[in-house]
């Protein structure tokens, strides 16, 4: 069975620049680290990878730490900006509801073993942060540590106002985080722009190889470590660094940048059809997410389907050679409502309801109609399914 593949936002395949540069170095002995003509080739590796990262992001060279991805540099941004903090009394830490959780779990641990005070602020029904309560709770009292706002929702595509964020934390004094993993090669991204003092991104997400990302984060910042070692990335991420992974970081953002424009404008045609075509032909389907082009991701559509559990429309949709998801797959196989969904005020029993479907480099428009062509009927078999269960 041809498989059509269309949960981008998990991961993407990687591109061939990226499998190139990777396979370019996996014959290649050296540590980074050593001093010898080996390992003095390999830093070569990595430091021209981290000066082309930083160019493509809007970065100093110095300011992309290397990490084994996303999850790992969203824990150093919250964990080693609340330790550092703490040492200066500030010990709140504030962040949207509707943040990944590589950062929603480390604020709960850290509140629960490490006395920090959590304020999670509220969204619309588009998914869109208040800035309002944002800017209450920066206000309430000068003990904040840091603020995280994701620059894109991995769920419903929204774009966050990451840059008026950023002032307004730093009118506080308080640190600025955003998870730019879904926006970085689909949106412009640049850090020294943004006023951000911490920024995540990963390969993976970019047509480059799983177990490499970076943590941008400034140079004058003081972050407490998470990994204690050889003192590797400025003594904040201790560890041998990934030649491969690094030189193949590189070679997928420079194309997923370089593509970008082109792309962007693809991935909306194709978003529009299916979400269209959706509404057209599945009677209860209803569309979740902002409806302005500029504040979504071009590649990212999530509905919710009246009367059906996400669970057997994905089983139903496998079945049928087509991969989607309900929801972040780093939450895959845990059967609950999806918080992005029930912060943006969705009931559970539509939050249940919802599937993400997601676009990216390879999609094509026959990607787009073979799902067309089976949703009708497997929302069908759901529904029925649902009502004899139920």
């Amino acid at each position: 069975m041809t498989r059509t593949y269309l949960d981008h936002a998990a991961t993407t395949p990687m591109v061939p620049a990226a499998v190139e540069a990777m396979t370019a170095q996996l014959g290649q002995a050296g540590n980074a680290s050593s001093l010898h003509g080996s390992g003095r080739a390999a830093r070569r590796v990595v430091e021209e990878s981290r000066e082309e990262i930083a160019a493509l992001v809007g970065a100093r060279p110095t300011e992309v730490i290397f990490t084994s991805g996303g999850t790992e540099s969203d824990n150093l941004a919250v964990k080693g900006a609340f330790w550092a903090g703490r040492e200066r009394g500030r010990s709140r830490l504030i962040a949207s509801a509707v943040e990944h959780h590589a950062v929603l779990d480390p604020l709960d641990w850290l509140e629960r073993t490490q006395q920090a005070t959590v304020d999670l602020v509220g969204v619309d029904g588009d998914g869109r942060v208040d800035l309002a309560a944002l800017t209450q709770s920066l206000a309430a009292a000068d003990d904040a540590a840091l603020v995280s706002v994701m620059w894109a929702n991995n769920e419903v595509g929204v774009v966050q106002p990451v840059v008026e964020i950023a002032e307004r934390a730093r009118e506080r004094g308080v640190v600025s985080h955003s998870d730019a993993v879904q926006a970085v090669g689909q949106l412009e991204v640049d850090f020294a722009d943004s006023g951000l003092d911490l920024l995540t991104l990963t390969a993976h997400k970019l047509g480059g190889p799983y177990g490499i990302g970076a943590l941008l984060a400034r140079r004058e910042l003081t972050l407490t470590p998470v990994l204690h070692g050889g003192g590797q990335e400025r003594e904040l991420r201790s560890g041998t660094l990934d030649v491969p992974a690094v030189a193949a970081f590189a070679a997928a953002i420079r194309t997923a940048v370089g593509d970008r424009p082109a792309a962007r404008t693809r991935l909306r045609g194709l978003r529009d059809r299916l979400v269209e075509g959706i509404l057209a032909t599945v009677p209860g389907a209803i569309e979740n997410g902002p409806a302005a082009v500029d504040q979504r991701l071009p590649g990212i559509a999530n509905l919710c389907f009246d009367g059906c559990e996400a669970d057997s429309l994905l089983l139903l949709l496998d079945a049928a050679g087509i991969d989607c998801s309900a929801g972040s797959a780093c939450s895959a196989g845990v059967s609950q409502p999806s918080h992005v969904l029930l912060a943006m005020g969705r009931t559970g029993r539509e939050a249940r309801s919802a599937l993400r479907f997601s676009l990216g480099h390879s999609s094509t428009a026959a990607d787009v109609q073979a799902v067309l062509a089976v949703l009708p009927e497997v929302v069908q078999r759901a529904r029925r399914a649902g009502s004899m269960t139920g």
